[in-house]
């Protein structure tokens, strides 16, 4: 079978980036004994992933690099924020440094995470962008298995697992 919509496709991957010197970093990896699995063709990935897959089988290996504006966008320059230190200190929370990835929730009650930048006398700077943004994502790996999906998984919009019958 090849990947096509409403299929359920297990893979392999390395991704890498670039640093600032264009040398390659790595990122993360999802193995055999781990593999990536997930319902081809309902938002869940990025649409130039699933397009570079596209017709794809089992046993075949890929390779190809997302620009980052077909990955997670381009850095906002919008998209800092200087918070309030009362905010974390109110409920007896500590202040995070530099580097900390902190959760946050916005007025409509959705959860994102924020890269804290700076620690100032009264703010705490934060980078809202997700942290591969203004990144080229380069995959490569192998094409496990391609199954069709079950109606419980198309009903519920996400895969159950290769075999199709992983639990939530």
């Amino acid at each position: 079978m090849n990947i096509s919509p409403n299929s359920v496709v297990s893979l392999t991957y390395e991704l890498h980036t670039t640093n600032e010197e264009g040398q390659q970093v790595f990122v993360e990896k999802a193995d055999e004994q781990n593999p990536l699995v997930f319902l081809y063709g309902v938002g869940m990935m990025l649409p130039k992933f699933e397009e570079h897959l596209t017709g794809s089988k089992a046993g075949d290996e890929y390779s190809f690099e997302l620009s980052a504006a077909d990955g997670y966008g381009e850095i906002d320059p919008g998209a800092f924020a200087d918070l309030p230190k009362t905010m974390f200190t109110e409920a007896g929370g500590e202040v995070p440094a530099v580097g900390d990835v902190i959760p946050l929730q916005d007025n409509n009650g959705n959860q994102f995470r924020a890269g804290v930048t700076a620690v100032h006398d009264e703010t705490v700077a934060v980078d809202l962008n997700h942290p591969m943004a203004g990144k080229n994502l380069m995959f490569a790996g192998t094409i496990l298995s391609v199954r069709e999906a079950t109606q419980d998984e198309l009903a519920h919009g996400h895969a159950h697992g290769a075999d199709g019958h992983s639990g939530h």
